[in-house]
């Protein structure tokens, strides 16, 4: 998949998105990942890098968050997401969304995740009829994606890790270039 990036500075902007802003070492976790990125010539933006304002509780900083995050998201020339399972089968909806938002603006987004089974193996699955269903009944997509269609055709994904895919995301930058 070929993208168009937005201006091409220097050190080229890269949303962190991921369920990584809630590890209990959050705050030294996005450390290393904008070390990562500092080592593939990108400068890393991770969402915990915002101080929200004292005295924010409940929704008014929830609401401040998300202004926040998406401030980030529209200043970054890249976006890197994990996409690994979080809390289930599926990758974390913040995630999700930061991604579709990147994905509407034209931002080229690049996911990681070590899932590569297809999702018809990830989730079990029986046969009804001529489709294949969850324990639920509800249709279990069989492309042979690791994640859900909408996700998998409009990103680039990497199998691997956060090094793994800013590794790849260089060297397609790199590979443009030329």
């Amino acid at each position: 998949m070929t993208h168009a990036t937005h201006a091409s500075p220097a050190n080229p902007s890269v949303y962190l998105a991921g369920f990584d802003v809630f590890r209990p070492d959050a705050i030294e976790h996005g450390q290393h990942l904008k070390r990562l990125c500092s080592r593939y010539g990108f400068e890393g933006l991770y969402p915990l890098d915002n101080a929200a304002p004292a005295g924010l509780a409940g929704r008014a900083l929830a609401r401040w968050i998300f202004e926040a995050n998406v401030q980030l998201l529209r200043r970054a020339d890249f976006v890197m997401a994990n996409l690994n399972p979080f809390r289930g089968a599926e990758p974390d909806s913040g995630t999700v969304f930061e991604v579709g938002f990147a994905v509407a603006r034209g931002t080229p987004v690049w996911v990681y995740t070590d899932v590569a089974a297809p999702l018809t193996a990830q989730i079990p699955c029986v046969p009804q009829g001529s489709r294949l269903a969850d324990a639920q009944g509800y249709t279990v997509e069989d492309f042979g994606l690791n994640l859900n269609l909408m996700i998998a055709c409009s990103v680039e994904v990497v199998i691997g890790d956060a090094e793994a895919c800013l590794r790849r995301m260089a060297a397609d930058r790199d590979g443009q270039a030329g």
